[in-house]
């Protein structure tokens, strides 16, 4: 075994050094981000108000020079208000008026305050990368990536989202607090004339576009995987449905997200091969929204992050 990873991800890099530039102190959640988008999946981003979410994806918008869109979800969100809606011209003609899901990444913000059948609306865009209104279906863009945000401690007036539906994001990211130096070092950032809302003072230069992104996500798809790593997949996966930790084990869907996303993490790594490591490390990111723990252990205090480990600290990982 052997090689690195061809062409080398010299872009992937670029994209992380301006993230962290910008997102100071979240490195975990910028690699994690990252790995996904070239994974081709969605994003789950979980954390307070004012933990850099927006922030982050607005400078990955600016790193790829594509279209970002944010949208504000809230009980009175209509799906049409996402999808579009069919006009009836001034010539009697139906026009379709495409609605803010036509955007290369979206962030849809604070996503379980929206009803159900809102949330359905997006969910299907994920799924399909289509739109379909009134019977006719309009491709979104190649690069479309749904960023979700969810506030894990404010619960009035929201709908959570079901897990057939959290099973559609391929990583749940924690945006946590960061530490003292770092929150120091965003005020520093804020004398020297930097402002979130305007990103004329973020300073990233585009990296490459939404071709450069196609190429590395084409890099994605070369990197070998050998049948030790799908069995080492397939042991993870099929330990959380065993667990008695868990009452809610990881779909065939988890299994396949991990093993995309391990293949992004091991090109990120400027390898052309999968080794155990890169699975483990994002087992969690991939695992913890599709996993319910048993309600004894919730009231204890025992967290789906702390039941994964288990599972993994047991679960003897390949050698070569």
């Amino acid at each position: 075994m052997g090689g690195t990873a061809s062409p080398p991800p010299a872009d992937a890099q670029r994209i992380i050094d301006a993230l962290r530039r910008v997102v100071l102190g979240q490195e975990a959640a910028t690699r994690e981000v990252l790995v996904c988008l070239l994974a081709r999946g969605h994003i789950l981003l979980e954390g307070v108000p004012g933990t850099a979410k927006t922030l982050l994806v607005r400078t990955l918008a600016l790193a790829l020079d594509v279209r970002f869109v944010r949208i504000q979800f809230t009980p009175d969100l209509m799906p049409a208000d996402i999808t579009g809606i069919t006009l009836l011209s001034g010539a009697r003609e139906f026009t379709f008026r495409p609605g803010p899901v036509f955007a290369d990444l979206v962030l849809a913000d604070e996503i379980n305050r929206a009803p159900a059948k809102t949330q359905a609306a997006l969910l299907e865009a994920m799924q399909e990368r289509t739109v379909t209104v009134d019977g006719t279906s309009h491709p979104l863009s190649a690069t479309f990536t749904v960023f979700a945000t969810q506030n894990p401690i404010e619960f009035e007036g929201t709908y959570p989202l079901p897990e057939a539906e959290l099973d559609r994001f391929m990583v749940k990211v924690h945006v946590g607090y960061p530490t003292a130096e770092v929150e120091q070092g965003i005020l520093t950032k804020y004398v020297e004339g930097f402002e979130a809302d305007r990103t004329e003072t973020y300073g990233v230069q585009p990296v490459t576009n939404a071709e450069g992104l196609e190429a590395l996500r084409a890099a994605v798809d070369r990197v070998r995987v050998e049948p030790r790593i799908t069995g080492y997949i397939t042991s993870i996966v099929r330990g959380t449905r065993e667990a008695a930790s868990l009452t809610l084990g990881a779909s065939p869907r988890a299994g396949v997200a991990l093993f995309k996303a391990a293949r992004a993490a091991a090109l990120l790594e400027g390898r052309d091969y999968v080794i155990p490591d890169d699975v483990k490390l994002l087992a969690p990111a991939v695992l913890r929204h599709r996993v319910n723990v048993a309600p004894e252990l919730e009231l204890e205090g025992v967290t789906a992050d702390q039941a994964l480990k288990a599972i993994l600290d047991r679960i003897e990982a390949p050698t070569a």
